[in-house]
């Protein structure tokens, strides 16, 4: 088995059980996990790579809970910008039923280049929009993708079945019926679904939103998610346009509707929650069910702030998210976590959330609600996802914590190195396992056509 060692880093903030950060630290890695961490380590092994930690600050991989990696091709679009959530849907479904598999493959490398470079390893992408004119296997092109780039991956077999012809959102061109959703949903657990430790790719089922599929499909998805011991996700309460939407069309909020199909639980995730009641947030305690808090897209949106400081005292699993990179407009984890941190202060007072909670949030918190104790904290045993940052940068001079350092500093947040199951997949800030020049040259020439703009 390979095996490296990161000698002597500044401060390991492992985030484990006990929160420890400790100084002039090493970590021995054995394959995909770590073996031992601590100073003076005895390591009489032969070690494969010494990888130099002096002057490192050494996080474990960040984990992103909810992301739309496809929209990276449609980023910036100026007439989506002074728009809320209905409207920029409704404008952005027609470049949208362009997507292609080679759009889809691109846009997967784009995003994952951009959240490996800003030391988030492990990403969930909630892929829901499959034009009829597209290969059906397009979820199978974001794993390839996620293999090439080496990430940590959660792709989401996303769905729409509620057309604006039924009364739902969506254009008729990028929905499909239940029974090839739930077709396609079953062959993907069965090919890919990898439920053991340091496991890189997970499958999760995800129905888009209560706008746009029936309540059957949100029944059947539940059933055969848990038939086979797989995640549930969806968008939820993300407006206040969503909540009028389901009190027309099925007389309840949309946390009832939930509740009436089945998607509660340890298994069930919400991305956003923005709009939840007092006795919403007991349900979602009671019942172990999780949030994807997404504060970036919330507020350019213009979708509201969500309860997460109360969520996080009550016990709510709560993760953190860049969602979409169309509502976002970047993949930059690091740069969630600044504006989680700043977001509550504004909207809860300065006691609302710590730069360390946002770093819990965004490491043992996202990997509650994805349901894995293997990530989230570097710990013996843990896979061996991390990333470095050189405190002796321009932008961290005359900083003593690092953690506040890593949250509220700087405007650059490429870290140094990433590590993915052992395997450093970002070295000197640049992706080791494409060619970023190339790609970006590609991507180019792919958005242009999905848009239809003329070279």
């Amino acid at each position: 088995m390979a095996k490296k060692l990161i000698k002597n880093a500044e401060t390991v903030i492992t985030m484990d059980e006990q929160r420890r950060e400790l100084k002039n630290c090493s970590i021995l890695i054995e394959d995909k996990v770590i073996k031992a961490i601590g100073s003076n380590l005895d390591v009489s092994e032969d070690i494969d790579e010494v990888i130099d930690g002096a002057g490192m600050w050494v996080f474990p991989g960040l984990i992103n809970t909810h992301h739309h990696f496809y929209q990276t091709l449609t980023r910036a679009i100026l007439k989506v910008q002074n728009v809320e959530l209905f409207s920029w849907l409704k404008n952005l479904y027609p470049l949208w039923r362009n997507l292609t598999a080679d759009a889809v493959y691109t846009g997967t490398l784009i995003a994952l280049g951009e959240l490996l470079k800003t030391g988030c390893t492990t990403s969930v992408d909630h892929h829901y929009v499959f034009p009829k004119n597209a290969s059906g296997k397009l979820i199978d092109e974001q794993i390839r993708a996620a293999h090439k780039i080496g990430a940590r991956f959660h792709p989401c077999r996303g769905s729409m079945s509620l057309s604006e012809k039924d009364g739902g959102l969506p254009p008729d061109s990028v929905v499909q019926n239940d029974e090839e959703i739930l077709k396609d949903s079953q062959r993907l657990i069965e090919e890919y679904h990898d439920p053991k430790p340091q496991s890189m790719c997970q499958i999760v089922l995800a129905p888009c939103s209560p706008f746009s599929v029936t309540p059957n499909l949100m029944k059947e998805t539940a059933k055969l998610a848990r038939e086979y011991g797989v995640q549930c996700h969806t968008h939820l309460a993300e407006t206040e346009d969503e909540n009028e939407f389901c009190l027309s069309k099925f007389g309840m909020r949309p946390l009832g509707l939930m509740e009436s199909v089945g998607w509660l639980g340890e298994d069930i995730w919400f991305a956003h929650g923005v709009h939840f009641s007092d006795q919403e947030l007991e349900v979602l305690k009671s019942t172990g069910t999780g949030v994807a808090h997404c504060p970036v897209s919330n507020q350019k949106l213009a979708s509201g702030v969500a309860r997460i400081p109360e969520m996080m005292e009550q016990g709510i699993k709560v993760g953190l998210a860049v969602d979409g990179s169309a509502s976002n407009d970047s993949s930059d984890m690091i740069g969630e976590l600044k504006a989680a941190f700043l977001l509550h202060r504004i909207t809860s007072g300065i006691d609302a959330i710590s730069c360390r909670q946002v770093l819990e949030l965004s490491t043992r918190g996202s990997a509650k609600v994805l349901g894995r104790d293997d990530i989230g904290s570097l710990a013996v045993g843990k896979s061996a996802d991390l990333f470095m940052v050189n405190k002796n940068r321009l932008e961290f001079a005359g900083c003593f914590d690092p953690v506040t350092a890593l949250v509220t500093c700087g405007n650059d947040h490429r870290v140094d190195l990433t590590m993915v199951n052992g395997q450093i997949v970002v070295k000197d800030g640049k992706l080791l396992n494409i060619d970023e020049n190339k790609l970006v040259d590609k991507a180019n020439q792919v958005a242009k056509k999905l848009v239809g703009v003329e070279s």
